[in-house]
């Protein structure tokens, strides 16, 4: 691993491959340290000719922690974030990689840095904004999941932690594995949630971060503007990985991309809810990205 400072604050970064490689970039989702990028998945990626490198974005891992509940940056902050990796590494550009929230950072990035994206890979995530003229309103989330938001706002569980529900007690450990279970059994699809990688994943995420509680600050950041109607400007090859039973994000969120970003090649993946691609997906979703960073078909 590797602290690099960008922005006034510390990052904590891990490279994996041959650096002499073409880069990837992995943007996570809200709340998500490096951990939710499966060091098998980043293996794989690296042993087929890629130097992989991932990060804790601000107020998650190793990186800068700020006071729970008030965030003192915005989201064109943790999109500068991302490029102050690129900068800390020497890469004038990259295949970049963004999925959830880091999918939204990810368009910002194409959209607005154009010369720094080499091609652009967005994983269960949205285009966001209202519809101009030519594109329809997006699909709402299901009404599963809005019947349980529902319920947790009625109990007063909502709030401070956005997607995943209601807080747990963040200094118990169990609590906050089971608390993760939970939001993930609530965003999965079709595919089981494997609880074993869960928890492992989970715990190494909680045991490296001083104040675990800080990631859900993700949710409370100032917004950047809309860039949806400037999707049509985007150069760089796009491939958009999307699972095709997403409750927050329903599959026609994937096809608005597919629709408003020129060239762009759509990959649905059978079962995949609103989550990190699950290993019953890699067969497509690590192919698919070595191609398309080959600068061949995605599909």
């Amino acid at each position: 691993m590797r602290t690099v400072h960008v922005n006034g604050i510390d990052l904590v970064t891990q490279a994996f491959g041959d650096p002499a490689d073409p880069t990837v970039l992995l943007i996570g989702g809200a709340e998500a340290s490096m951990d939710w990028w499966d060091e098998e998945f980043t293996g794989r990626l690296a042993a087929a000719g890629r130097h992989v490198i991932r990060y804790d974005t601000r107020d998650t891992g190793g990186s800068t922690t700020f006071p729970v509940g008030a965030p003192p940056y915005t989201e064109e902050d943790l999109v500068a974030d991302a490029l102050g990796v690129l900068d800390a590494y020497g890469r004038e550009a990259a295949h970049i990689v963004g999925v959830s929230m880091g999918g939204a950072f990810a368009q910002r990035i194409a959209v607005l840095h154009p010369g720094r994206v080499l091609t652009l890979t967005l994983m269960s995530t949205s285009p966001a904004g209202p519809g101009g003229e030519g594109q329809p309103e997006l699909p709402p989330m299901s009404e599963a999941l809005q019947k349980a938001f529902a319920e947790q706002a009625e109990s007063g569980e909502s709030g401070e932690s956005g997607e995943s529900g209601g807080a747990p007690d963040w200094g118990d450990r169990e609590a906050v594995l089971d608390y993760f279970l939970a939001a993930e059994r609530l965003f999965a699809g079709t595919i089981p949630v494997d609880e074993e990688w869960l928890r492992r994943t989970a715990g190494r995420a909680y045991d490296r971060s001083p104040v675990p509680a800080a990631a859900a600050n993700h949710y409370l950041v100032e917004g950047a503007e809309p860039v949806r109607d400037r999707l049509g400007e985007i150069t760089a090859p796009t491939l958009i990985l999307h699972g095709t039973a997403d409750p927050l994000l329903p599959f026609g969120h994937a096809e608005a991309l597919a629709r408003e970003i020129p060239g762009a090649t759509l990959v649905p993946l059978p079962g995949m809810g609103h989550q990190m691609p699950p290993v019953e997906t890699w067969d497509t979703v690590i192919p698919a990205l070595v191609r398309h960073t080959s600068g061949g078909p995605a599909a």
